[in-house]
């Protein structure tokens, strides 16, 4: 571990509540709303968000049901720059990498990705599930009630950008 103590939040925090920030925000609902579902005041959810508190493991679980993903989305994209290394002691055997471990899970195998496309595209994903144009967008898809006519508009806006 890091003994280092340090005032600014760890990247990993910073990573996960930049995810929670994402997921309330394209379900359209209010840092205050989340913090009433999760017993919170919103200006905990907000150190949440920004990273300044560190999310533990229950209220993780609380988070994900909440706002109805699986806990690996929290991560999911995650440079891994930002990943934290174990301390290994001497002798003994050296732990696979998340990477390597998601694919025993049923994850897609990084290997089979192009190479140096996984951490470009997770940033790049991430900006543009930031946007506001974006959200605007799943919002309105989402608010389509007949299922047969948001596939017949997936279908289109598909062949558009084909």
């Amino acid at each position: 571990m890091n003994s280092k103590l340090s005032s600014s939040p760890s990247p990993v925090d910073v990573y996960v509540g930049s995810r929670i920030r994402l997921r309330r925000t394209l379900l359209g609902m209010s840092q205050e709303r989340l913090g009433t579902a999760l017993g919170l005041t919103f200006q905990q959810v907000q150190k949440y968000e920004r990273g300044a508190n560190r999310v533990g493991a229950s209220r993780l679980y609380d988070l994900a049901r909440v706002l109805d993903v699986p806990i690996a989305f929290f991560f999911d994209g995650m440079p891994q720059d930002n990943a934290a290394q174990p301390e290994v002691p001497a002798g003994a055997a050296t732990p696979s990498s998340f990477a390597e471990s998601r694919e025993s899970f049923g994850g897609v195998p990084v290997a089979s990705q192009p190479e140096g496309t996984e951490d470009r595209f997770a940033s790049n994903e991430l900006a543009l599930l930031s946007r506001r144009e974006t959200i605007d967008l799943v919002r309105s898809y989402y608010r389509i009630s007949d299922p047969a006519v948001r596939r017949r508009v997936l279908e289109l806006v598909r062949s558009m950008a084909a």
